[in-house]
């Protein structure tokens, strides 16, 4: 199919986005599912928002970066907090860092959640350079709380924590590192800081470079966390969008077919091989992931054939879920899942805004660009 074709999931899906985004700029998770409701997440968020930048909204994406800022500021104290403390040799106990998703009014969850996740604090600004650049906006709105990220971000980037799926805490992820590689290199490129601030990020992005080309590859690709040699899809991420690994690179490739391997069936895409959430099925959002950094590749047929399987997946209403039945890793642990958290969250609104990312990749304009 052509994303022509796709049109009216397209449009369908941008209409739900920005329907659903709150008042004051956060995007729920996802509107219906139990655990999800009422939260936003940085990490989801900022893909949402570049996905929504992408399909040519402005004020939208806008609103949600205008949110993040807000949020950070209100943590100015604990931020500073952190800052000081791993300056001071004597970094804080995880459970003082920022959280990874907080309510809709910028609050952290009152329930308990695996919350310290580094990875969000580097897209948010990563998406902010983005959606500037795509619509020619001043990032000077976003500055301040720019600069406590970053002091944030290189403060405590060589910490554990949890992953993108919220698990082992105890390993430092190369997905994560490659999150804050790129929001670090974004905020000193786009201007979102300067000066001084703007020569530690980059400093700071090297350095982070360095330990993910060192430490987090294996047998020529990447890995899913610093020591081992399993891949995690989420690492499509660094090839494409992010921009982390060059794509024309050997590593970029051997990483793209390493999860093409192990991880892809039918043309959807696993987390990781070991996952068992809700049995551990499929992920729209990760066929695109993957679709982008074959696009960025140059490899446009395969990364159309992974947006027809993820845009396939929408139920007769037109929603997009997290994962999908069928050829589950572990089948066995999807009632367990059911009977605690109820159906799988349908629809997700990460799921929606990387059909419209890839979407945008694969369309006529953005190819003669990238040409």
């Amino acid at each position: 199919m052509t994303t022509t074709a796709h049109a009216p999931l397209l449009d369908a899906s941008l209409a739900l986005i920005t329907s659903l985004q709150e008042p004051g700029g956060a995007y729920p998770a996802s509107p219906t599912f139990s655990a999800y409701r009422g939260y936003c997440w940085f990490r989801d968020g900022a893909f949402i928002a570049d996905g929504v930048s992408s399909a040519g909204e402005v004020a939208s994406p806008s609103a949600f970066l205008d949110w993040c800022a807000g949020v950070v500021e209100a943590h100015r104290t604990p931020i500073e907090r952190v800052v000081a403390a791993a300056a001071a040799g004597e970094p804080v106990p995880q459970e003082q860092m920022l959280p990874t998703r907080f309510t809709m009014a910028g609050a952290p969850g009152a329930d308990e959640w695996w919350d310290f996740q580094l990875d969000g604090y580097g897209t948010w600004l990563w998406a902010a350079a983005e959606h500037a650049a795509r619509h020619g906006l001043d990032v000077t709105r976003w500055r301040s709380a720019a600069e406590l990220t970053v002091d944030y971000l290189l403060s405590s980037w060589q910490r554990p924590c949890y992953d993108w799926w919220e698990e082992h805490a105890e390993q430092v992820h190369v997905s994560t590192l490659g999150c804050i590689v790129a929001g670090l290199r974004a905020a000193a490129d786009s201007g979102l800081v300067t000066g001084t601030r703007a020569d530690a990020a980059r400093d700071g992005a090297d350095a982070v470079m360095e330990v993910i080309t060192t430490r987090g590859v294996a047998h020529g690709h990447l890995t899913k966390w610093l020591g081992t040699d399993a891949v995690d899809a989420s690492l499509a991420a660094l090839i494409g969008p992010l921009g982390v690994i060059d794509p024309e690179s050997e590593l970029a490739a051997a990483t793209i077919a390493a999860i093409e391997e192990q991880l892809c069936t039918d043309g959807g895409v696993y987390r990781f091989r070991a996952d068992t959430f809700y049995g551990g099925g499929r992920w729209p959002l990760l066929s695109c992931f993957l679709g982008l950094a074959h696009a960025r590749a140059g490899n446009t047929a395969r990364a159309g054939e992974l947006l027809d399987w993820a845009v396939g997946t929408a139920t007769a209403d037109g929603l997009l879920p997290e994962q999908v039945d069928g050829h589950l890793l572990a089948p066995h642990y999807r009632t367990e899942w059911l009977d605690r958290w109820g159906p799988v969250a349908t629809p997700l609104l990460w799921s929606h805004a990387m059909v419209l990312r890839l979407a945008a990749a694969l369309s006529p304009a953005e190819l003669k660009e990238n040409a």
